[in-house]
């Protein structure tokens, strides 16, 4: 399995709140934008697409409350595990560390392709998540998409 781990980021909200908004993989469906919505279900649990023929599918495998949720490939053509962290920030008391770790069952010339594409994707994810809890509006986000 191949290890990724983002770099880490100080989001203005406290862990509970930041793991509140993760918890349901129903609040994943409800950030996608209008045209992005067909082929995806959702439940508590889970969430599945099929995007470009491929069915993709993530599950919820562990929910440790206010700390760390896991998700795993479900229904996917690649064996993955995905960790959200959500730990206090040091000498910050309203703040959360937020970062992501992620393994995946990529053979060597996929590690190669797609290993500093997956890093710099979580990263983008802790810096846009940061950027929001501070009031930015993170660089690619459209606003209007979602009816702000």
């Amino acid at each position: 399995m191949t290890e990724i781990e983002s770099k880490k980021g100080i989001v203005s909200r406290q862990p509970y709140e930041l793991y509140m908004s993760f918890v349901d993989m129903r609040n994943f469906y409800t950030m996608l934008p209008e045209d992005k919505k067909q082929g995806v279900e959702a439940d508590y649990d889970t969430i599945t697409a099929t995007i470009q023929g491929f069915h993709f599918g993530v599950k919820v495998h562990d929910r440790v409350p206010y700390s760390r949720i896991e998700l795993v490939d479900f229904d996917a053509p690649l064996a993955f595990h995905i960790e959200l962290h959500f730990d206090p920030a040091p000498s910050e008391p309203y703040k959360t560390e937020f970062w992501i770790k992620a393994e995946a069952d990529l053979n060597l010339m996929m590690k190669m392709m797609l290993g500093g594409k997956i890093k710099s994707a979580l990263d983008k994810m802790v810096d846009s998540l940061v950027d929001m809890s501070n009031g930015k509006v993170p660089e690619g986000f459209d606003p209007k998409q979602f009816g702000l």
